[in-house]
């Protein structure tokens, strides 16, 4: 049974399931199992009631202290919450007001390069590190069929876009089809995007380079997927070396990792 890619929820945007994608040795990732997400806070009693009846178990929350203090997730009765904070602040800004985020790209307006050094950061940072190693164990404590564990950020597409992308490549599914799944934001975005950048482009004073910052702030690129890759390879020499050596997973634990996510 096939599910859709992005979740039909009132409130929610960017709700997506990772099931379906092919891994290199011809095995599918099963539905029902994973989905990315962005924020959680402003979900309809209809949402929680569908995420339920969907089996969702646990949520597991990529956000800054700061973040969830300002927009706690609203949670499903049957689902257990736990909060796994990637970096200590929201480095990828998608979460900062718009008056101090101008303020920042007063000092510098190029929101791509700032993008470019957040996701080399994703994959160097010890703590995002350590984040994405227990995020690997709560993934192989899933192993109830048709459960689900939903993990998430803000915008749900950065830092739950290299969750997503180390869970696949973790799986064997092509980098090609990871870099389309990344891509998938902007349209699973698309409304809230426009919503966003109508504001920004109101804002009194904002000049085009501000204006130019924030989207590239805002966007998913081919490139910044690529540099964290890049940064995999300049670390560890390779995705399986980086799962190894810095995120502590073992020969097994891939093995277990694939019984649980991918059809026989």
């Amino acid at each position: 049974m096939s599910y859709p890619r992005i979740l039909p929820l009132e409130k929610g945007y960017n709700f997506r399931e990772l099931g379906g994608y092919q891994t290199i040795s011809g095995q599918q990732v099963k539905w029902h199992k994973v989905i990315r997400a962005a924020q959680l806070n402003d979900l309809s009693d209809a949402d929680l009631n569908w995420l339920n009846e969907y089996g969702l178990q646990l949520i597991i929350d990529f956000r800054s202290p700061e973040e969830k203090a300002a927009a706690p997730d609203r949670v499903p009765a049957k689902s257990r919450y736990q909060f796994l904070p990637v970096f200590a602040i929201d480095e990828t800004k998608n979460s900062i007001a718009p008056q101090a985020l101008l303020n920042e790209l007063r000092r510098d307006p190029d929101g791509h390069k700032q993008m470019i050094q957040v996701y080399r950061n994703l994959i160097s940072d010890a703590h995002a590190q350590q984040t994405y190693r227990q995020f690997f164990a709560y993934l192989l404590s899933n192993e109830a069929a048709e459960r689900s564990l939903l993990f998430h950020c803000t915008a749900g597409k950065d830092r739950t876009g290299i969750g997503a992308a180390l869970f696949l490549g973790a799986l064997g599914v092509p980098l090609t089809q990871i870099t389309a799944d990344y891509l998938l934001t902007q349209q699973a975005s698309a409304k809230q995007f426009a919503l966003n950048m109508a504001q920004v482009e109101a804002y009194p004073g904002i000049t085009a380079a501000q204006v130019a910052g924030v989207r590239d702030l805002m966007s998913v690129y081919p490139e910044y997927l690529e540099t964290a890759w890049t940064t995999i390879n300049e670390l560890a020499g390779s995705l399986s070396g980086y799962l190894h050596d810095y995120l502590q997973l073992s020969s097994q634990d891939i093995t277990n990792l694939k019984k649980i996510y991918l059809t026989d």
